[in-house]
């Protein structure tokens, strides 16, 4: 509810599964989404536990528009995961949507930022919590640093056709023949650089994003897993 999203996630090469694990997930009642992308150092069967695990919390806190008691059980199950391939949780990114109001919630957990498109203003920024469009309150929703971690808890009202690009480190950290890193800048850049068409939807934005970086990889190898998620705020508010 809210969102038309598009996905890519490929795996490093041979493997046939990656350390990047992706939700999209809607509450009982189909007002909340939940969207989470994270990054897994690792593959196979560990991450494959880690990503039940992940799931299993999604799916106990999936009313809950607060994210605080789902990161706080993230943390500790992850903290306590005692694999025997040495598979560690690394970061991600959780987000709540509640289309009723517009009202985003999110919490990152040393995963990069994701970027965020204005469709009114047509600007790129990055959505991050010291943003100038970062709400003080949201009902029932305690804002701020969650007890027990280091994680922040923040939130934003989208406008009526905006995008966020969600993605792991397999895409920013991509470097061209000559050995340069595209980074943070670089893929905002490219984002500033889209054909104007393309941001009218989640699908058109994510395959042009994704021939960009590959343009500027050009015949470089890959040496990472790649994850690039695009959702595009589809209704009118109910508020």
């Amino acid at each position: 509810p809210g969102f038309l999203g598009w996905v890519y996630s490929r795996p490093l090469y041979p493997a046939i599964t990656g350390g990047d694990v992706y939700y999209l997930v809607v509450c009982s009642e189909g007002l909340l989404s939940r969207i989470v992308l994270a990054d897994v150092a690792g593959h196979g069967q560990g991450v494959s536990a880690i990503a039940a695990t992940l799931r299993k919390l999604l799916r106990k806190h999936m009313n809950a528009l607060d994210q605080s008691i789902l990161m706080q059980e993230i943390n500790e199950a992850f903290r306590r995961e005692d694999d025997p391939d040495d598979v560690q949780y690394a970061t991600a990114a959780v987000f709540g949507y509640f289309w009723k109001t517009g009202e985003l919630i999110f919490t990152n957990a040393g995963h990069p930022r994701a970027l965020w498109y204005h469709a009114t203003e047509g600007a790129w920024d990055w959505l991050h919590d010291e943003t100038p469009y970062k709400q003080t309150t949201v009902e029932g929703v305690p804002l701020g640093l969650i007890a027990g971690t280091e994680y922040l808890q923040s939130a934003v009202r989208l406008g009526q056709a905006d995008l966020l690009v969600l993605y792991t480190d397999g895409i920013t950290e991509s470097t061209n023949q000559a050995g340069k890193e595209l980074g943070y800048d670089g893929l905002l850049r490219l984002a500033k650089n889209l054909p104007l068409q393309t941001v009218n939807s989640s699908s058109a934005a994510g395959q042009a994003l994704l021939l960009a970086v590959r343009d500027f990889r050009g015949e470089s190898l890959i040496f990472d897993d790649e994850s690039l998620v695009v959702l595009q705020q589809t209704t009118e508010n109910m508020a």
